[in-house]
Protein backbone atom coordinates (compact mmCIF):
# COMPACT_ATOMS: atom_id res chain seq x y z
CA UNK A 1 0.00 0.00 0.00
CA UNK A 2 0.69 3.58 -0.58
CA UNK A 3 0.31 6.48 1.21
CA UNK A 4 -0.10 10.43 -0.41
CA UNK A 5 1.05 13.28 1.92
CA UNK A 6 -0.06 17.13 0.64
CA UNK A 7 0.95 19.75 2.94
CA UNK A 8 0.45 23.56 2.50
CA UNK A 9 0.46 26.91 4.56
CA UNK A 10 -1.54 29.62 5.66
CA UNK A 11 -0.27 32.42 7.02
CA UNK A 12 3.19 33.30 5.86
CA UNK A 13 3.00 37.06 5.25
CA UNK A 14 0.54 38.78 7.59
CA UNK A 15 1.64 41.02 10.73
CA UNK A 16 -0.87 39.60 13.08
CA UNK A 17 -2.43 36.20 13.84
CA UNK A 18 -0.89 32.22 13.19
CA UNK A 19 1.15 30.98 10.65
CA UNK A 20 -0.41 27.64 9.86
CA UNK A 21 1.35 24.46 8.12
CA UNK A 22 -0.86 22.07 7.12
CA UNK A 23 -0.78 18.47 5.86
CA UNK A 24 -3.73 15.57 5.05
CA UNK A 25 -2.71 11.91 4.65
CA UNK A 26 -4.67 9.49 2.40
CA UNK A 27 -3.44 5.89 1.25
CA UNK A 28 -4.08 5.39 -2.15
CA UNK A 29 -3.74 1.28 -2.69
CA UNK A 30 -0.54 0.76 -4.73
CA UNK A 31 0.21 3.63 -7.07
CA UNK A 32 1.42 6.81 -4.76
CA UNK A 33 0.92 8.75 -8.11
CA UNK A 34 -2.75 8.04 -8.59
CA UNK A 35 -4.64 11.08 -9.13
CA UNK A 36 -7.51 11.77 -6.35
CA UNK A 37 -9.15 14.03 -8.20
CA UNK A 38 -10.09 11.61 -11.28
CA UNK A 39 -10.19 9.07 -8.26
CA UNK A 40 -12.98 10.17 -6.64
CA UNK A 41 -14.49 12.69 -9.43
CA UNK A 42 -18.18 11.51 -8.50
CA UNK A 43 -18.06 13.18 -5.73
CA UNK A 44 -15.24 15.86 -5.48
CA UNK A 45 -13.84 18.13 -7.55
CA UNK A 46 -11.00 20.31 -8.10
CA UNK A 47 -12.63 23.67 -10.14
CA UNK A 48 -15.69 24.09 -8.75
CA UNK A 49 -18.92 25.81 -11.00
CA UNK A 50 -21.73 26.60 -9.83
CA UNK A 51 -24.54 24.70 -10.07
CA UNK A 52 -21.83 21.59 -9.51
CA UNK A 53 -22.96 20.05 -6.37
CA UNK A 54 -19.77 18.25 -5.95
CA UNK A 55 -17.70 18.87 -2.77
CA UNK A 56 -14.95 21.35 -3.93
CA UNK A 57 -11.24 20.54 -3.06
CA UNK A 58 -9.12 22.93 -4.23
CA UNK A 59 -6.62 25.65 -3.27
CA UNK A 60 -8.15 28.02 -0.58
CA UNK A 61 -6.98 30.87 -2.35
CA UNK A 62 -9.99 29.81 -5.27
CA UNK A 63 -12.46 29.15 -2.59
CA UNK A 64 -11.88 32.12 -0.50
CA UNK A 65 -10.28 34.97 -2.10
CA UNK A 66 -12.69 38.06 -1.85
CA UNK A 67 -15.34 36.07 0.14
CA UNK A 68 -16.91 36.88 3.62
CA UNK A 69 -17.76 33.15 3.81
CA UNK A 70 -15.79 30.81 5.49
CA UNK A 71 -18.56 27.75 3.93
CA UNK A 72 -16.40 26.42 0.91
CA UNK A 73 -13.27 25.76 3.03
CA UNK A 74 -15.67 24.44 6.02
CA UNK A 75 -17.49 22.31 4.19
CA UNK A 76 -14.57 20.42 2.37
CA UNK A 77 -12.41 20.59 5.77
CA UNK A 78 -15.49 19.18 7.97
CA UNK A 79 -16.74 16.42 5.58
CA UNK A 80 -12.95 15.47 4.93
CA UNK A 81 -12.61 15.17 8.30
CA UNK A 82 -15.26 12.92 9.04
CA UNK A 83 -14.15 10.40 6.37
CA UNK A 84 -11.26 10.60 8.41
CA UNK A 85 -13.38 9.30 11.57
CA UNK A 86 -13.00 13.01 13.31
CA UNK A 87 -16.52 14.82 14.08
CA UNK A 88 -15.68 18.38 15.83
CA UNK A 89 -18.88 20.81 16.64
CA UNK A 90 -16.47 23.25 18.39
CA UNK A 91 -13.13 24.89 18.10
CA UNK A 92 -11.75 23.37 20.76
CA UNK A 93 -12.63 19.89 19.80
CA UNK A 94 -11.01 20.99 15.89
CA UNK A 95 -7.86 22.11 17.86
CA UNK A 96 -7.65 19.10 19.79
CA UNK A 97 -8.04 16.90 16.60
CA UNK A 98 -6.00 18.39 14.53
CA UNK A 99 -3.21 20.85 16.33
CA UNK A 100 -3.02 19.75 20.22
CA UNK A 101 0.55 20.74 20.03
CA UNK A 102 -0.11 24.27 20.23
CA UNK A 103 -2.69 24.05 23.16
CA UNK A 104 -1.24 24.99 25.93
CA UNK A 105 0.81 27.83 24.26
CA UNK A 106 -2.86 29.55 23.85
CA UNK A 107 -2.75 29.86 27.43
CA UNK A 108 -0.48 32.93 26.90
CA UNK A 109 -2.18 34.99 24.74
CA UNK A 110 -5.43 36.77 25.71
CA UNK A 111 -7.01 37.17 22.49
CA UNK A 112 -6.92 32.86 22.13
CA UNK A 113 -7.10 32.05 25.71
CA UNK A 114 -10.18 30.15 26.12
CA UNK A 115 -11.92 31.35 22.89
CA UNK A 116 -14.77 28.20 21.57
CA UNK A 117 -16.75 28.41 19.37
CA UNK A 118 -19.77 26.26 17.93
CA UNK A 119 -18.48 25.25 14.11
CA UNK A 120 -19.25 25.36 11.17
CA UNK A 121 -19.76 29.19 11.37
CA UNK A 122 -21.00 29.50 8.03
CA UNK A 123 -21.89 26.51 6.58
CA UNK A 124 -24.89 24.90 7.14
CA UNK A 125 -24.39 21.89 9.19
CA UNK A 126 -27.40 19.76 7.90
CA UNK A 127 -25.86 20.36 4.67
CA UNK A 128 -22.36 18.90 5.72
CA UNK A 129 -23.79 15.94 6.72
CA UNK A 130 -25.89 15.29 3.62
CA UNK A 131 -23.14 16.02 1.44
CA UNK A 132 -20.46 13.86 3.49
CA UNK A 133 -22.11 11.13 3.21
CA UNK A 134 -22.11 10.29 -0.44
CA UNK A 135 -17.92 11.20 -0.12
CA UNK A 136 -17.54 8.83 2.53
CA UNK A 137 -18.82 6.15 0.56
CA UNK A 138 -17.18 6.88 -2.35
CA UNK A 139 -13.83 7.11 -0.78
CA UNK A 140 -14.63 3.43 0.61
CA UNK A 141 -15.66 2.24 -2.66
CA UNK A 142 -12.48 3.49 -4.30
CA UNK A 143 -10.44 1.66 -1.85
CA UNK A 144 -9.25 4.88 -0.40
CA UNK A 145 -8.80 5.94 3.50
CA UNK A 146 -8.23 9.43 4.90
CA UNK A 147 -5.55 8.77 7.64
CA UNK A 148 -5.14 12.13 9.21
CA UNK A 149 -5.88 16.09 8.97
CA UNK A 150 -2.67 17.81 10.94
CA UNK A 151 -1.96 21.12 11.85
CA UNK A 152 1.51 22.92 12.88
CA UNK A 153 -0.04 26.35 14.25
CA UNK A 154 3.05 28.71 14.99
CA UNK A 155 1.23 31.81 17.39
CA UNK A 156 2.63 35.26 17.27
CA UNK A 157 4.95 35.06 20.00
CA UNK A 158 6.27 31.64 19.43
CA UNK A 159 6.81 32.33 15.96
CA UNK A 160 8.81 35.61 16.86
CA UNK A 161 11.14 33.36 19.02
CA UNK A 162 11.56 31.04 16.25
CA UNK A 163 12.22 33.71 13.78
CA UNK A 164 14.91 35.25 16.42
CA UNK A 165 16.70 32.03 16.84
CA UNK A 166 16.93 30.94 13.15
CA UNK A 167 16.52 34.83 11.60
CA UNK A 168 14.93 33.70 8.30
CA UNK A 169 11.36 33.34 8.33
CA UNK A 170 11.25 30.55 5.62
CA UNK A 171 13.36 28.29 7.74
CA UNK A 172 10.74 28.43 10.72
CA UNK A 173 8.24 27.63 7.84
CA UNK A 174 9.94 24.41 6.23
CA UNK A 175 10.59 23.15 9.92
CA UNK A 176 6.77 23.05 10.41
CA UNK A 177 6.98 21.49 6.92
CA UNK A 178 9.88 18.76 8.06
CA UNK A 179 8.24 17.94 11.50
CA UNK A 180 4.84 16.95 9.39
CA UNK A 181 6.64 14.88 7.07
CA UNK A 182 8.14 13.30 10.05
CA UNK A 183 5.12 12.79 11.64
CA UNK A 184 3.21 11.02 8.57
CA UNK A 185 6.27 9.14 8.52
CA UNK A 186 6.01 8.01 11.90
CA UNK A 187 2.00 7.39 11.50
CA UNK A 188 2.39 4.23 8.54
CA UNK A 189 4.45 1.59 8.48
CA UNK A 190 2.85 1.32 4.39
CA UNK A 191 6.32 1.12 2.34
CA UNK A 192 5.74 4.00 -0.31
CA UNK A 193 5.30 7.70 1.01
CA UNK A 194 4.79 10.22 -1.74
CA UNK A 195 4.53 13.84 -0.39
CA UNK A 196 3.82 16.66 -2.21
CA UNK A 197 4.42 19.94 -0.57
CA UNK A 198 3.30 23.52 -2.37
CA UNK A 199 6.74 25.07 -2.72
CA UNK A 200 8.00 27.42 0.01
CA UNK A 201 8.86 30.51 -1.64
CA UNK A 202 11.47 30.77 -4.28
CA UNK A 203 13.61 28.15 -2.86
CA UNK A 204 14.68 25.26 -5.64
CA UNK A 205 16.97 23.81 -3.16
CA UNK A 206 16.11 20.92 -0.04
CA UNK A 207 18.44 18.12 -0.15
CA UNK A 208 20.64 19.28 2.79
CA UNK A 209 17.47 20.31 4.95
CA UNK A 210 15.90 17.13 4.15
CA UNK A 211 19.29 15.34 4.73
CA UNK A 212 19.39 17.05 8.07
CA UNK A 213 15.75 16.11 8.84
CA UNK A 214 16.49 12.65 7.83
CA UNK A 215 19.82 11.51 8.60
CA UNK A 216 19.46 7.77 8.64
CA UNK A 217 17.80 7.51 4.97
CA UNK A 218 19.85 7.27 1.65
CA UNK A 219 18.82 10.22 -0.66
CA UNK A 220 18.71 10.65 -4.25
CA UNK A 221 18.36 13.79 -6.08
CA UNK A 222 15.29 12.93 -9.03
CA UNK A 223 14.86 16.69 -9.88
CA UNK A 224 15.51 20.35 -8.79
CA UNK A 225 14.01 23.03 -11.47
CA UNK A 226 12.31 26.22 -11.54
CA UNK A 227 9.18 24.34 -10.89
CA UNK A 228 10.00 21.40 -9.57
CA UNK A 229 12.18 19.56 -6.66
CA UNK A 230 11.82 15.63 -6.14
CA UNK A 231 13.80 13.93 -3.49
CA UNK A 232 13.95 9.75 -3.49
CA UNK A 233 14.68 8.68 0.02
CA UNK A 234 15.12 4.72 1.14
CA UNK A 235 15.47 3.10 4.33
CA UNK A 236 15.13 -0.59 5.97
CA UNK A 237 12.92 -1.00 2.57
CA UNK A 238 10.64 2.25 2.28
CA UNK A 239 10.91 4.98 -0.17
CA UNK A 240 10.12 7.95 0.89
CA UNK A 241 9.34 10.45 -2.00
CA UNK A 242 9.23 14.18 -1.31
CA UNK A 243 8.51 17.08 -3.93
CA UNK A 244 8.24 20.42 -3.45
CA UNK A 245 6.20 21.86 -6.21
CA UNK A 246 4.86 25.27 -7.83
CA UNK A 247 1.48 25.19 -7.25
CA UNK A 248 1.47 21.93 -5.64
CA UNK A 249 -2.20 22.51 -4.38
CA UNK A 250 -3.21 21.93 -8.14
CA UNK A 251 -1.25 19.16 -8.67
CA UNK A 252 -1.96 16.63 -6.03
CA UNK A 253 -5.53 16.61 -3.71
CA UNK A 254 -3.84 15.84 -0.51
CA UNK A 255 -2.08 19.53 -1.00
CA UNK A 256 -5.19 21.32 -1.99
CA UNK A 257 -7.01 20.01 1.36
CA UNK A 258 -3.66 21.26 3.23
CA UNK A 259 -4.53 24.15 1.92
CA UNK A 260 -8.17 24.75 3.00
CA UNK A 261 -7.46 23.26 6.32
CA UNK A 262 -4.27 26.02 7.14
CA UNK A 263 -6.67 28.55 6.07
CA UNK A 264 -9.35 27.54 7.67
CA UNK A 265 -7.72 26.63 10.62
CA UNK A 266 -5.91 30.37 10.84
CA UNK A 267 -9.40 32.19 9.97
CA UNK A 268 -10.59 30.63 12.90
CA UNK A 269 -7.99 31.74 14.66
CA UNK A 270 -8.78 35.56 13.44
CA UNK A 271 -12.31 34.87 14.48
CA UNK A 272 -11.27 34.88 17.70
CA UNK A 273 -8.48 37.27 17.79
CA UNK A 274 -11.13 40.02 16.14
CA UNK A 275 -13.92 38.86 18.87
CA UNK A 276 -11.51 39.34 22.04
CA UNK A 277 -10.34 42.99 20.98
CA UNK A 278 -13.85 43.81 19.15
CA UNK A 279 -14.79 43.37 23.24
CA UNK A 280 -12.25 45.88 24.42
CA UNK A 281 -12.49 48.30 21.59
CA UNK A 282 -15.87 50.10 20.27
CA UNK A 283 -16.84 50.02 16.83
CA UNK A 284 -13.19 48.28 15.98
CA UNK A 285 -13.04 47.07 12.31
CA UNK A 286 -12.12 43.52 12.20
CA UNK A 287 -8.83 42.87 10.33
CA UNK A 288 -7.42 39.83 8.39
CA UNK A 289 -3.92 40.48 9.90
CA UNK A 290 -2.22 41.49 6.35
CA UNK A 291 0.26 44.49 6.24
CA UNK A 292 -1.24 48.15 5.67
CA UNK A 293 -4.58 46.71 7.78
CA UNK A 294 -2.90 45.45 10.14
CA UNK A 295 -1.01 49.00 10.79
CA UNK A 296 -4.48 50.37 10.49
CA UNK A 297 -5.92 47.93 13.09
CA UNK A 298 -2.56 48.33 15.76
CA UNK A 299 -3.47 52.08 15.55
CA UNK A 300 -7.13 51.57 16.50
CA UNK A 301 -6.12 49.31 19.55
CA UNK A 302 -3.38 51.19 20.77
CA UNK A 303 -4.62 52.87 23.89
CA UNK A 304 -5.85 49.46 24.76
CA UNK A 305 -2.73 47.73 24.22
CA UNK A 306 -0.91 50.51 26.40
CA UNK A 307 -3.99 49.94 29.42
CA UNK A 308 -3.55 46.37 29.39
CA UNK A 309 0.58 46.65 29.08
CA UNK A 310 0.65 43.74 26.28
CA UNK A 311 4.31 42.86 24.85
CA UNK A 312 3.77 43.76 20.81
CA UNK A 313 6.34 40.96 20.18
CA UNK A 314 3.64 38.43 21.84
CA UNK A 315 1.40 40.71 19.40
CA UNK A 316 3.03 41.69 15.81
CA UNK A 317 4.80 39.34 13.88
CA UNK A 318 8.92 39.32 12.66
CA UNK A 319 8.69 39.82 9.05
Amino acid sequence: MAVVVGIDEAGFGPLLGPLVVSSTMFQVGDDAHACLWDGLSAVVVREPKRGDARLAIADSKALFAGRKSLAPLERGVLIMLRAAGERVQRFSELLSRVAPECLGELREYPWYDGADFDLPLDADTGDIGTRGAPVRREIDRAGIRVLALRSRVFVEGAYNRLVGATRNKSRVLLSGVLSLVDQALRGTDDPHVRVVVDRLGGREFYRQPLMTAFPDWDMQVMIEDTDRSGYRLRRDGRILDVEFAVEGERRALPTALASMLSKYVRELFMHAFNAYWSSLVPDLKPTAGYYTDAQRFLRDVDRMLTRLNIDRRRLVRER
